[in-house]
């Protein structure tokens, strides 16, 4: 997409699917103005950060590994603050996150949460009428005019009192296959982010508020670089004023962690701070490594934040954002209630008070749920340590870590439990993920994208190094193959009739990609080739 300034101004976009109700207003003509605008400024440096991705990881298959680069050591050492947090948003003990449906827009809203990420990502399946009914959905919620019936004829409405509204864009190496600008799909991450500031921007600043953006799986400063160019432009294209717009930034991605510096300067005028994305942070150590024997990692249940590569990066996020005025984000508790168990269900919360325990104990500001259920659980443990909005005083200053803590290989073993439930959940994943629901329940834990990834990545692994049972099997791809029928069947054998077809093709897809020879970036990108529109 090499085009000269005049042709980005005058480009049309070509919209592939028929635009419908709602869909009209949201692709509006100068809303596909807007959007081609953007595609046509700033993909072709999005097209050369994708590549230096690939560079990179090219080399850490050779037997490099992530580290702090001397060439930015002054930003690193330098005494600077980022812009100051609006008050709206300095208490962020509570935040829920989830897909853009109606139902869960609202429930999310009336959580009790301090924020809501409203997640264009890794728990939306990307379906046209997904992306579309999302941004409906949210522009609904902020004009206060969302409501919702179920079936059984329960209505669901806003409280008076609501969470403040954050938007997760699409990943950058995610296309939207459906808006095309000189027949390329342009970024998903551009829709997603430029349909919802083009429609809301002005009404939230009526409200009092403004518009907040989370923006997920970054690997370097300069693409934090190029989002800030992204957001100024559209602020002035807008009218907004500079450093309006404030986004939090998560760092999920091994290269990442050692730029978290780096990547709050980029965005000074306009960040609130970083988050721990854990599951995608495990998936991201993983694919760094994929050829590396010494750090092939256990079983995931045994991959917690308290070894000591994810330790050492939780509390390194803590003292950077802290130190510059920003906040400190903990992770995901992906657990669920657990009804009919009293039991299970207490030893599950159980879990969850001391991994919040834990995060706010060691200085972070807030944390992440997956399900209402567990927001009063989250925000009791943060109220027993928080004397104020937030603890971005609390400077970790005697905490020490090094380039070797950051990337320590993980002790513990690969188990046939194990890896059953990595082809058990992926398989069940990537199948709801194929008919448009990218957000599932399974084994009482909120299963994404992301920890879909960590299962697909581990099997590729363990087949590529060679990796052992605990009972000294060795892990063969013909074994995973046998593996992954079992599986299957025992799930069509449960499975509702409508679902069997979507199992048999998220069964051939995994095991295709986890005997491939070269690791596949994300599964997202070849199962989107067949989701269903």
């Amino acid at each position: 997409m090499n085009m000269s300034a005049d042709n980005q101004r005058t480009a049309k976009l070509e919209v592939t699917n028929p635009l419908i109700g709602e869909g009209e207003m949201i692709l509006s003509p100068a809303a596909q103005d807007f959007l081609a605008e953007l595609a046509g400024r700033f993909f072709p440096e999005l097209q050369d950060l994708l590549l230096a991705r690939k560079v990179r990881q090219a080399e850490f298959d050779q037997g490099a590994v992530p580290g702090f680069d001397p060439a930015t050591s002054d930003i690193r050492e330098g005494d600077w603050q980022v812009a100051p947090i609006p008050a709206e948003v300095a208490d962020r003990r509570t935040e829920i996150t989830g897909p853009v449906t109606r139902k869960m827009v609202i429930n999310a809203l009336n959580s009790g949460a301090q924020v809501y990420m409203a997640d264009f990502e890794d728990s939306t399946a990307p379906t046209w009428s997904n992306v579309i009914d999302g941004q409906v959905n949210l522009r609904d919620a902020i004009r206060r005019q969302i409501d919702f019936s179920a079936e059984g004829g329960k209505r669901y409405a806003l409280n008076d009192k609501t969470a403040i509204l954050m938007v997760r864009p699409r990943g950058l190496h995610l296309p939207e296959r459906h808006l095309k600008l000189d027949g390329m799909p342009i970024p998903g991450a551009l829709v997603d982010f430029g349909l919802f500031l083009f429609h809301n921007h002005a009404e939230l600043l009526a409200r009092g508020s403004q518009p907040y953006f989370y923006l997920p799986k970054l690997q370097h400063y300069k693409e934090a670089a190029w989002w800030e160019k992204v957001i100024a432009w559209s602020e002035k294209r807008l009218g907004i004023e500079h450093g309006t717009v404030r986004v939090t930034l998560l760092i999920e991605t091994l290269p990442a962690v050692f730029q978290m510096h780096e990547i709050l300067y980029a965005l000074r005028d306009r960040i609130l701070g970083l988050n721990c994305g854990r599951w995608d942070y495990i998936f991201s150590y993983i694919k760094t490594f994929r050829n590396h024997p010494d750090r092939v990692l256990p079983d995931r249940d045994q991959v917690g934040m308290t070894v000591p590569f994810l330790a050492s990066y939780s509390k390194l996020l803590i003292q950077t954002c802290h130190a510059h005025g920003a906040f400190a984000m903990g992770g995901m508790a992906a657990q669920i209630p657990i009804r009919g168990d009293d039991a299970a269900n207490a030893a599950a919360m159980e879990k969850v008070r001391l991994d919040k325990q834990r995060e706010a104990g060691n200085g972070h500001d807030g944390t992440w749920v997956a399900h209402p259920g567990l927001e009063p659980l989250s925000r009791a443990e943060f109220d027993k340590v928080l004397t104020g909005p937030n603890q971005i005083d609390r400077k970790l200053g005697d905490f020490k870590v090094n380039a070797d803590d950051l990337i320590a290989p993980s002790e513990g073993n690969i188990t046939e439990a194990g890896v059953r439930k990595n082809i058990r959940v992926a398989i069940q994943y990537l199948a709801a993920w194929l008919t448009g629901n990218g957000c599932v329940p399974i084994d009482n834990l909120m299963e994404d994208a992301a920890t879909a990834e960590i299962g697909r990545t581990q099997l590729w692994q363990w087949v590529k190094q060679g990796a052992q049972l605990e009972d000294g099997r060795k892990i063969t791809q013909q074994w995973l193959d046998g593996l992954f029928e079992q599986e299957k069947n025992l799930l069509l054998a449960s499975a509702p009739a409508g679902f069997k077809q979507a199992i048999t093709d998220a069964t051939n897809l995994l095991r295709q990609m986890t005997s491939n020879p070269e690791l596949d970036e994300f599964l997202t990108l070849p199962a989107y080739k067949q989701l269903s529109d």
